[in-house]
């Protein structure tokens, strides 16, 4: 178990000095308090991803579970106007090495 860098030690001596600094009556609240932050957090970015989605392209709309699911036959079809290069004519590359 390994999160953001921090194995299972370190959370245990995390936990020990949270319980020692707060207490045990204040833990299971700060615990709740987090809990609903992290929500908060998921369901925001959640929400700017469906937003996002949505100006790129109208025509689909963009559901919560349409956006982890979406096909990639979704996604618009390339113009017709494709953007061509030029063909550059391949030069031979001269390397020049000194001899110290």
């Amino acid at each position: 178990m390994n999160i953001f860098g921090i194995g299972l030690p370190e959370m245990a001596v995390i936990a020990a000095i949270a319980l020692l600094v707060f207490g045990p009556k204040r833990l299971p609240e700060m615990g709740k308090t987090l809990g609903k932050t992290l929500k908060g957090f998921q369901s925001a970015s959640q929400e700017f991803e469906k937003e996002f989605r949505q100006v790129i392209d109208p025509d689909v709309p963009a559901t919560a579970s349409s956006l982890s699911e979406a096909p990639i036959s979704a996604l618009p079809p390339p113009s017709e106007a494709a953007v061509t290069v030029p063909a550059v004519p391949a030069a031979p590359l001269s390397v020049s090495v000194e001899a110290d």
